[in-house]
């Protein structure tokens, strides 16, 4: 392996925190080298086709981030947001992300993912950006994530959604207004309108 492609991957490693055998592809890397590399105990494998630089500390997010790698364009929602915002009890065994209905479903074996399609403003509004181990994730705020809950309450439980609202109001991580137009947008206004008076009461 040349000087030039071992810092190429470093310098993917490190700009990114994860890189993945595709992104080497297209840097003119061949895997071959990615594979040299976990043998010198330069990078480790994490995940299948998906690497970092070995030693560098990991957070209670890394599975996210290694989603979020292999769904660029998705976003973390539902349980998984849940987790990220510090709400609730969830711990699901897989990363929840929503991606547009109309994009192709990767797959990834681990972390597993648990693939949501929505369309529209559904899709793309409430997206925030956190920095996490060098890796942008895009992941619904606070308000979006609880109108989701609600809008897919068959799925999620309708507990599990009440109890979210109720603790996210108790450490007020979001406010009426923002609830407000995530409901409108999930169109769950009426659905919430009963809990929502419930918790502020």
């Amino acid at each position: 392996m040349t000087p030039t492609h071992s810092a190429r991957v470093l310098a993917l490693a490190k700009r990114h925190g994860v890189i993945t055998a595709g992104e080497a592809a297209r840097a003119g890397i061949h895997s071959q080298h990615l594979t040299r590399l976990v043998a010198e105990g330069v990078l480790e494998r994490i995940a299948r086709g998906h690497y970092r630089l070995a030693g560098r500390p990991i957070t209670e997010h890394h599975g996210l981030v290694v989603a979020a790698r292999a769904v660029p364009h998705g976003v973390i929602c539902l349980l998984s947001a849940l987790v990220f915002h510090g709400i609730g009890t969830q711990l699901p065994a897989e990363v929840w992300i929503a991606i547009d209905r109309r994009a192709h479903a990767p797959s990834l074996q681990n972390p597993p993912l648990r693939l949501l399609r929505f369309s529209g403003a559904a899709f793309t509004s409430g997206v925030e950006i956190h920095k996490v181990e060098g890796q942008a994730l895009r992941i619904y705020g606070v308000a979006k994530t609880l109108a989701d809950l609600f809008k897919l309450r068959n799925q999620v439980g309708l507990d599990v959604a009440i109890e979210a609202m109720r603790e996210a109001w108790r450490e007020r991580k979001f406010t009426m207004e923002a609830l407000d137009r995530a409901a409108c947008v999930c169109r769950v206004a009426h659905v919430m309108k009963p809990y929502v008076e419930a918790v502020v009461a």
